[in-house]
């Protein structure tokens, strides 16, 4: 989506700020958020045949270059912005087919985007036909391993002090633990496609992001899986069950997130 920033903006100058685009045969009910400003209130804006945009008159101000810089550098402000978007994002979205539009999607005026919103009915259609009574889900799996406990091992393993042979056995440990290692991680990336594979025979569609370390180092474990899923909401049952039977079958921590609004899903059509 291109957005439509107005730069500079002038005191006083008003934008239209884009949440979202559903399909709605009549304005959606937008009772509940508030959005991400409480002078002026969420509505409609009709963008195509059944075709209805989420937005709000906001502050153009608010949303030049320069203070979005301002309020990349600002973690708490940036936040509030983001649960404030999400927010109006996943109330439309629970009670009608919904695309999400990233985060300040920002028009001049209602013509502007009612126009740019329109050509791009074709790909908003595509998308809410895809992701309709589907959730996304995120499925990370991690392998309890050996990092620590081999580096303990290699410490134990030097020789320390000379002796006959100590240095051909100290490499040929080594070896072994280089040879352990690889096996490890032969058989972490083995469990990963493993679970992929289940997953994905369930899901519609998936993505497969790379695998990144907790919020918290932990040292016993590695994440080996990180990827998300669009489910359909009747199969959702299904997805938890087999969850659970991964874990069981493979030993490696599987662990489910969701339901959420399909993000990762309604930019590839």
């Amino acid at each position: 989506m291109t957005e439509d920033i107005p730069a500079p903006a002038e005191a006083g100058t008003e934008a239209v700020y884009v949440y979202a685009v559903c399909r709605a045969e009549e304005p959606p009910d937008l009772t509940g958020p508030v959005g991400l400003t409480g002078d002026n209130p969420l509505r409609p804006l009709a963008v195509g045949p059944a075709l209805m945009a989420v937005v709000q008159t906001v502050r153009a101000a608010d949303f030049t270059d320069e203070a979005w810089q301002a309020r990349l550098a600002d973690e708490p402000e940036l936040e509030r912005y983001a649960r404030a978007h999400h927010e109006v994002v996943c109330a439309v979205a629970s009670r009608l087919p919904t695309v999400p539009l990233p985060l300040a999607t920002l028009y001049h005026d209602e013509q502007r985007a009612r126009a740019a919103l329109g050509r791009e009915s074709r790909r908003f259609n595509a998308a809410l036909e895809r992701t309709a009574n589907h959730s996304e889900w995120g499925v990370k799996v991690y392998v309890t391993g050996a990092p620590a406990r081999e580096a303990a091992e290699a410490a134990e393993a030097a020789p320390r002090r000379p002796a006959a042979g100590a240095g051909r056995a100290y490499l040929d440990r080594k070896r072994s633990l280089r040879d352990r290692r690889e096996r490890h991680r032969t058989d972490a990336l083995r469990i990963a496609d493993a679970v992929d594979a289940d997953v994905s025979a369930l899901a519609t569609a998936s993505r497969r992001l790379p695998p990144h370390g907790g919020r918290i180092p932990d040292e016993r474990r590695t994440q080996v899986l990180n990827a998300t899923y669009l489910v359909a909401e009747e199969r959702s049952a299904e997805l938890a069950r087999l969850a659970r039977n991964l874990r069981e079958r493979t030993g490696a921590q599987v662990e489910l997130s969701g339901p959420w609004v399909p993000y990762s899903f309604v930019g590839e059509v």
